[in-house]
């Protein structure tokens, strides 16, 4: 008997489940109808638009079922799968200044919840009415939180957090902040994941800075002074805080891989249609090799970028060896954040002084993008977890 592989055997994760192209579909008539008609709005308001406006979001993405993407149905999300979530994500991906944003959620720690906290905390985000933010960053702890000096000190009710939180997104505007602090046992640093409410005393924003990107909602340093939280407040449970920390930033590298395959997307449709209806010197733009060759990279980019995103997002959410998906991971963040931001750059070259206008996508995604090299991890710091993954679990395993 022939072992050969064919079409008819060669199983390849290269067409979507038919629910899952179906939200596909849902999701992308999201950004076209809802989304990108309020880029050239949102971008003049430097990414703040009226709250009439972010309702009506909110309510087309409840009536979309697209909110609360991977949480579960018992308190009102729509417990998708890792690949539903990353084919939603990269639909975002294709829209500038952050606005899906506005679509009600909350992150992945909420699927660790007691019941308690998902009543007070998760069901009103997935519904609209409450807003979280992640808050682990400090001045000197980015990409390493074994380096968080933040503190959590038992008390007879609970605990007291001292400490101060760095890039806390959405931090300017959230309900409640997911607080990573060290609960102290003799000399052992037990790293840890608090709920704190927002409006608590001694919770102050100390700065919000401005940033290149003219997105929703800010990402300001906030300082936590003698907060008194009650046992209820911990998540999971004390010294949990890195496996948690660990889940989250393999979602959010994951998600920044997934948007930038959105944006690369948007970025290559726009440069292809200007070039091809453009003529300059008798001739189209696009038959210029100098503007349709760097275009031809992009696509080369898109496509693998997508292919290993997808290729992630679909071992994620199996039973692959999870040391082996966080390292994928951070490969796939490292390729798409790079390559995006390559892919941004053809396009405003190719759309010439239109390109460095903001009215146009390609000038607002090159400064969007830039980010995504940065935050949840460095490009630097995805090349080191790469490294370490090819010497620790092959090379074979790495890029198969």
């Amino acid at each position: 008997m022939s072992t050969t592989a064919t079409a008819e055997n060669l199983s390849l994760p290269l067409e979507l489940p038919p629910e899952t192209a179906e939200l596909q579909e849902r999701a992308r008539r999201f950004v076209d109808e809802e989304i990108i008609p309020l880029e050239q709005e949102a971008e003049r308001s430097y990414g703040r638009l009226p709250q009439e406006t972010i309702d009506r979001i909110k309510r087309a993405a409840i009536e979309a079922d697209l909110n609360g993407g991977q949480h579960s149905p018992e308190f009102g999300g729509q417990g998708w799968s890792l690949l539903d979530w990353v084919v939603v994500e990269e639909q975002y991906g294709r829209s500038t200044n952050g606005i899906y944003w506005h679509v009600p959620n909350a992150y992945n720690v909420f699927h660790h919840a007691t019941p308690e906290q998902a009543e007070k905390y998760l069901r009103p985000a997935i519904a609209g009415r409450l807003k979280d933010a992640y808050a682990v960053t400090e001045a000197n702890a980015g990409s390493d939180p074994s380096r968080i000096e933040s503190t959590a000190t038992r008390t007879d009710s609970g605990y007291r957090i001292n400490g101060e939180k760095w890039f806390v997104t959405s931090g300017d505007i959230a309900d409640v902040l997911i607080v990573m602090a060290n609960v102290m046992d003799g000399n052992e640093a037990l790293p840890t994941l608090f709920l704190i409410d927002a409006d608590a005393p001694g919770v102050e924003i100390v700065e919000d800075p401005q940033f290149t990107h003219h997105y929703p909602e800010g990402h300001p340093t906030i300082s936590f002074t003698e907060v008194e939280v009650g046992e209820d407040a911990v998540v999971e449970g004390v010294g949990e805080g890195n496996d948690l920390q660990r889940a989250w930033f393999l979602e959010e590298r994951l998600g920044i891989a997934a948007r930038g395959c959105g944006a690369m997307w948007r970025l290559l449709e726009e440069s292809v249609e200007w070039a091809t209806g453009r003529e300059q010197g008798g001739s189209r733009v696009w038959d210029h090799q100098g503007v349709s060759f760097p275009l031809a990279d992009s696509a080369a980019d898109a496509a693998a970028g997508r292919l290993l995103t997808y290729q992630v997002a679909v071992l994620a959410g199996g039973d692959a060896d999870l040391k082996v998906v966080h390292a994928k991971a951070s490969m796939a963040k490292l390729f798409v954040s790079e390559a995006a931001f390559r892919c941004a750059d053809r396009a405003v070259q190719a759309l010439g002084g239109r390109g460095y206008m903001r009215r146009y996508a390609p000038e607002r995604l090159l400064r969007e993008l830039r980010v995504d090299r940065i935050w949840e991890g460095t490009s630097e710091i995805q090349r080191l977890i790469v490294t370490r993954g090819l010497e620790r679990r092959g090379v074979e395993r790495m890029i198969h």
